[in-house]
C-alpha cells in the first residue's frame, strides 16, 4: 500500500515538473512583452536581471528602477531560474517600462532528481575519486581540480549566466535590431536615480574617447567616502577586474560576439563563478584583455552581502535605506551635464589569482556548450 502511494506521488510530482518545463518552453518561445503598447518606441537600453529566489531584493531593485527618469526607454528582461508566484507578481506590477520574463530551461527546479539538478546516483561532494570509483557513482571520473564533485546549486548560476547571455543576444526577438548597450544586473543590485542618464553618457564617452574599451560598468563595491562634489561627473579607465567590475556591466553586440566565440573556454574552465571565468577568458581566449570605463561615483549598489558566498542574515531594506540616504544628501550632484575621463590607469592583462573549482563535471561542460546550438 505504501509503495503504491509513493509511486503515485512520484508520478504526480513528475507530471508537475513536466508541466513547468512545457510552460517555460512556451514562454521562452512566445516572448510576451508586457506594456509594449504603452511604450511603443524602440528601447535604446536593454536591462537584463538574473533572478533567483530573493523577492525582497528584486522588489527594491524594481523600486529603484521606477524612480529613474528615462526608464520608459528601457526594455527590462527578467531572467529567472525559479518559477515562483511572488516573483511573477513583482514582474506583473512593473508598469513603468516594457518587461519580458524569460526562464532558464535547465534549472534545478525543473530537473530536481536528474542532471543538471542533483541525480541520486551522483557522487557525494567530498567522497574522493578512489572511493567514488568503488561506489560506482555516475560522475566518478570527473572531480574538479580539488578532488570535489559537483554541487548543482553552485553550478546553476554559471549555467544560467551563459545561457542568458546567448538567449538575450540571439533569441529575444525584441533585441534583433538593438544596436545599443545591454546592462547586466542581478536581483540584489540597486540603481541610482540617474543610472540611465549616466549610462547613456558613459556609452557616448566610450565611443568618443575609448573605442578600445569593450564595456562600461556603473560602479564598484568600494564604499563611497566623502561627498559627490567634483566627482559625480568623473570617469576612470581601467583594466576590467571581475571582483570590482562585475556589477552593472554593459556592453554591445561587438563584445558579445567576441565573448561567445570563447564558449569552449568558458564552459570548460574549472571555476563555478561566471565572473572569475570571464577574467580567465580575458587572458586566455579573447583577442584582447578587457578595458572598462567606470564612474568615480557608483550608480549601482549592492543591497546585501548575502550572496552564495555569505551566510550571515541580511536586511536588504536596511541597506537600501542607507543607499537612499547617501543619494538624497548628494542629489544636487546627480544627472551631470557631461562626463569626462579623470584617471587613466596603466593597463595590462590580469589573470584570476586563484581557480575556485566546482566545475569539473563533463556534463556541465557539454550542457554549457550546447546553448549556442539551442533554438
Amino acid at each position: 500500500c505504501i509503495s503504491r502511494v509513493i509511486s503515485h506521488l512520484l508520478l504526480v510530482i513528475t507530471e508537475c515538473f513536466l508541466t513547468y518545463r512545457s510552460l517555460v518552453y512556451r514562454l521562452n518561445f512566445d516572448q510576451p512583452v508586457r506594456n509594449a503598447g504603452r511604450f511603443p518606441a524602440r528601447p535604446d537600453v536593454v536591462l537584463v536581471v538574473q533572478v533567483h529566489d530573493r523577492a525582497e531584493h528584486l522588489r527594491l531593485l524594481l523600486e529603484s528602477l521606477r524612480r529613474a527618469p528615462g526608464v520608459e526607454n528601457v526594455l527590462l528582461v527578467l531572467s529567472h531560474d525559479l518559477w515562483a508566484e511572488e516573483l511573477n507578481r513583482l514582474a506583473a506590477r512593473v508598469d513603468f517600462c516594457p518587461v519580458l520574463q524569460v526562464f532558464f530551461p535547465f534549472s534545478i527546479q525543473l530537473y530536481p532528481r536528474e542532471f543538471p539538478g542533483h541525480d541520486p546516483r551522483d557522487c557525494p561532494r567530498d567522497v574522493g575519486k578512489a572511493a567514488a570509483l568503488r561506489l560506482g557513482c555516475i560522475n566518478a571520473e570527473f572531480p574538479d581540480s580539488f578532488g570535489h564533485y559537483r554541487e548543482a546549486r553552485f553550478a546553476q548560476t554559471k549555467h544560467h549566466w551563459w545561457w542568458k547571455l546567448h538567449f538575450v543576444w540571439e533569441r529575444v526577438r525584441a533585441l534583433r535590431e538593438h544596436a545599443g548597450p545591454v546592462l547586466f544586473l542581478e536581483e540584489d543590485h540597486y540603481l541610482a536615480p540617474d543610472f540611465y542618464h549616466v549610462l547613456k553618457r558613459l556609452w557616448a564617452l566610450r565611443q568618443r574617447e575609448c573605442p578600445e574599451c569593450q564595456l562600461v560598468s556603473l560602479g564598484t563595491y568600494s564604499p563611497v567616502r566623502g561627498g559627490f562634489a567634483g566627482r559625480a561627473d568623473k570617469v576612470e579607465m581601467k583594466t576590467w577586474k571581475s571582483t570590482e567590475h562585475n556589477m552593472g556591466m554593459a556592453f554591445g553586440r561587438d563584445t558579445y560576439q567576441k565573448l561567445i566565440e570563447c564558449t569552449d573556454a568558458f564552459c570548460t574552465y574549472d571555476d563555478y563563478n561566471w565572473d572569475w571565468t570571464l577574467q580567465h577568458l580575458t587572458v586566455s581566449c579573447l583577442p584582447k584583455f578587457w578595458k572598462v570605463l567606470v564612474p568615480e561615483i557608483p550608480r549601482i549598489f549592492h543591497t546585501g552581502d548575502c550572496g552564495m558566498h555569505h551566510k550571515k542574515s541580511c536586511r536588504p531594506s536596511t541597506q537600501s535605506a542607507k543607499i537612499d540616504s547617501l543619494l538624497n544628501s548628494n542629489q544636487q550632484y546627480l544627472f551631470p551635464e557631461a562626463m569626462s575621463v579623470s584617471k587613466r590607469y596603466s593597463m595590462a592583462p590580469l589573470s584570476p589569482h586563484v581557480k575556485n573549482g566546482g566545475w569539473g563535471d563533463i556534463r556541465d561542460h557539454e550542457l554549457c556548450k550546447s546553448y549556442r546550438r539551442l533554438q
